[in-house]
This record gives C-alpha cells, sequence and structure tokens, in this order.
C-alpha cells in the first residue's frame, strides 16, 4: 500500500493579515530613521558645544569694553563770545601696572571638554564655569608662585542631564567641591611683565581632581594688553589618573580622557 503524498497549505495569507505585518514593519522602520534623525539633529545642530579655547578668546577677554576704554568730558564754561563752544574728547589710559601679584577676575573661564559618540554620531560635550579664584607673582622675568581653586559645582554644559552625571557619579561634587592647580617649579618667562607683552612656555604643577593631585606640564600662552595680563592652555587627563567614572552611559561612549581647557584673566592685587 502506497503512503499518501504530503500536502502543503498553499493558501494565501490573509488581505487584513498582510497589510498588518506591513504597516508593523514600515512603522519600525519609520521609528528608527526618525530617531537616527532625531540623535543627528542633537549632535550636529542643536548640541551647542563652543570651539576649544584659543588665542581669539584670549584677546576677548582681554579687551576692555568700548564705552569704558573712553571718558567724554564737557566743558562747563560759557563759550566767549568771539570763540564756539568747545566739546573735548579724552581719551582714558590703560590701567597702570603696578606690583608683582596679580589676581583672577570673573573675565576667565574653565573647563572640560569630552569627544562623545551618541549612538554612533561623533559630538562633543563642553562645560565651563567663571567661578575661579587665584594668585600669580611674578619677579622679574619669572612665574615665582601660582596657585588657582575652581567651584566644580558651577560648571554646567548646554544638557542638564549631562550635568547630572558630571555633578554626580563622575566628579562627585557633593564630596570634592573643589579642583586645584599648584605650580611647583618657578617658570622662566623670558621677558618682563610690559604692556603688549606674549610668551609661550611649559609650566609644571600639581593638579587635583575629585581629590586625587597628580603631576602634569603642559604648555601655556601669556599675554599682557590694557593693564591685564591672560594665560590661555589646556592640560590633558586621562580619567583612571584621578579615580574619575568614564562618562559613558547608555548609548553614548566616550574615550578615556578629556581636556581641561583654559583662559585665566588676571587684573594687580
Amino acid at each position: 500500500m502506497n503512503n499518501p503524498e504530503p500536502t502543503t497549505d498553499s493558501s494565501p495569507t490573509p488581505p487584513r493579515q498582510s497589510r498588518w505585518v506591513k504597516r508593523v514593519v514600515f512603522g519600525a522602520i519609520a521609528a528608527v530613521v526618525l530617531f537616527f534623525g532625531a540623535v543627528l539633529l542633537y549632535a550636529k545642530v542643536i548640541n551647542n558645544s563652543p570651539d576649544e579655547l584659543g588665542v581669539s578668546d584670549l584677546d576677548a577677554a582681554l579687551s576692555i569694553d568700548a564705552e569704558s576704554a573712553s571718558a567724554v568730558a564737557v566743558s562747563t564754561d560759557p563759550p566767549a563770545v568771539t570763540e564756539p563752544a568747545v566739546v573735548s574728547i579724552v581719551p582714558e589710559p590703560a590701567p597702570a601696572v603696578t606690583g608683582s601679584s596679580w589676581v583672577v577676575t570673573d573675565d576667565s573661564q574653565l573647563g572640560y571638554r569630552i569627544k562623545e559618540v551618541l549612538f554612533g554620531v561623533d559630538t562633543e560635550a563642553v562645560g565651563r564655569t567663571n567661578q575661579i579664584i587665584g594668585t600669580m607673582t611674578l619677579d622679574g622675568t619669572t612665574l615665582a608662585a601660582a596657585e588657582f581653586t575652581v567651584d566644580v559645582t558651577t560648571i554646567s554644559s548646554d544638557e542638564s542631564r549631562r550635568d547630572g552625571q558630571f555633578h554626580g557619579r563622575i566628579m562627585s561634587t557633593d564630596e570634592f567641591p573643589t579642583a586645584t592647580f599648584l605650580l611647583t617649579e618657578p617658570l622662566e618667562l623670558g621677558v618682563e611683565s610690559a604692556e603688549g607683552a606674549t610668551v609661550t612656555a611649559a609650566a609644571s604643577g600639581d593638579l587635583t581632581l575629585r581629590g586625587v593631585t597628580n603631576s602634569v606640564t603642559f604648555e601655556l600662552t601669556a599675554k599682557q594688553e590694557n593693564g591685564k595680563i591672560g594665560v590661555l592652555g589646556n592640560i590633558p587627563v586621562v580619567f583612571a589618573d584621578y579615580e574619575i567614572a568614564n562618562p559613558s552611559t547608555g548609548g553614548i561612549t566616550t574615550e578615556d580622557n578629556g581636556l581641561l581647557e583654559f583662559v585665566l584673566v588676571f587684573e594687580p592685587a
């Protein structure tokens, strides 16, 4: 007796079921496209990370507001009968530079810069503050001493959720609210403090982040203008060296290092 031939169900998929499957597939594709489109829009357009601090920022910090650069003096004496009234504009001279001790002003800024990959899209995270106190001492052509303290609790970026991570698990600002730098070796500048002087040199000191101190050496550019001294520089930071948690979380990944960048503006103490 022969076995019966196997039969296959060749009945077509019901029209309603087919339409439902197509809608689910197309809906899923659309959701993915919209998601990555939103990520790209944020990373390349909405994310408002400022450019790396440079010489133009140093020059801007040292510039004097146009309204305070000159004073207008108007004669109060009545004009002579035969002479026209005279209005004189007297430029106000730049502040005199006196003494060898200098203090940081609120025109300064310091912060971090970290490269991020947001769901496969490259972007940058930047946070800054101007809450810095510090002094430096010049002795002829030598930077004899310098120390600074930054209020880390005031560092902020353009994204509140990033700031929450930064102040929480990454930097633990409740426990470590400040970061410090102390110059450990006198720095020979090669020129004395004078209007228009500019110098580039390598500085060495102790950097303390999240309660951990490491010796660092970095290049800085210093410029004197309008009675003030500006200092521009950056310090590479490897997170593990300071027991800082890697910022990576969820769909955001970062490298194991970042950049501490600054423009410090000083005025005579």
